[in-house]
């Protein structure tokens, strides 16, 4: 009687429930499932407590991480879905608490009448009007006049006269803040930042290799060219291969 040929049934990632946290594995969740489904408590906690440690072990990096054992009995209610009835010693989360979103961070909207000054300067601004001091008020007005001038030079990369720079100052002050204008402010010039010169430094490097190569070849020519040398290894040769015994005759 031949078998009738029934199909395969193979069992795919797209079937099974959803990994709830990926880096435990499904292992690790189809053990929290059934410990979800034992009937007493005791053995819940206890096999609770060999999930926890095997969940440290997978995940070692977590031991660098404060509250370690806490982290990961968090994740066990998580895997769990909060179904879980075990006896903690953390309190147990909430999923409001775990997928609370951060409230959104609001930047500054300020308008900025002088961009080149900053805000730091208006700031400061407000500090000096605040003095009542007349000789600690203008050491701070002329302290932020040096900056302005500083700011300026720095922003438009040029050269700026202390006039320019004391109406800026009674302009954004609102009149409030005044340096006698035969006062001279700090001397601000502009310096670009240096330029390494790769030319310079290729030609130095092919001089130093052309005089290493120049005192080689001149050795060999001095040797070369000495014809004392050549006469005395001419002559050791000769001592070596017996010639001066064979010329001599008794």
């Amino acid at each position: 009687m031949a078998q009738e040929n029934t199909p395969a049934i193979f069992d795919y990632n797209s079937t099974r429930n959803k990994l709830i946290l990926s880096e435990y594995g499904r292992n690790v969740q189809n053990m929290v499932k059934y410990i979800v489904a034992l009937p007493t408590k005791e053995e819940r906690n206890r096999y609770a407590q060999v999930v926890i440690d095997l969940m440290g072990f997978l995940n070692p990096h977590l031991r660098d991480v404060a509250d370690f054992k806490h982290k990961l009995w968090d994740h066990l209610h998580i895997i769990s879905d909060y179904q879980i009835d075990v006896d903690s010693p953390y309190p147990k989360p909430t999923p409001e608490a775990v997928h609370m979103k951060p409230k959104p961070l609001r930047y500054p909207h300020q308008r900025i009448k002088y961009k080149h000054y900053g805000k730091t300067i208006e700031l400061m601004m407000e500090k000096a009007k605040a003095i009542e001091e007349p000789e600690r008020r203008k050491h701070m007005i002329q302290s932020i006049a040096n900056f302005m001038k500083m700011a300026y030079v720095q922003w438009n990369k040029d050269s700026v006269t202390d006039e320019s720079i004391l109406a800026d100052l009674t302009a954004m002050s609102g009149g409030e803040l005044k340096v006698d204008e035969t006062i001279n402010l700090n001397r601000v010039e502009y310096r670009a930042a240096p330029q390494i010169n790769t030319n310079n430094n290729n030609r130095g490097r092919s001089n130093n290799q052309n005089n290493r190569g120049g005192g080689g070849g001149g050795g060999g020519r001095t040797n070369n060219n000495n014809p004392r040398n050549n006469n005395n290894n001419q002559n050791n040769r000769n001592r070596n291969n017996g010639g001066g015994g064979g010329s001599r005759k008794y």
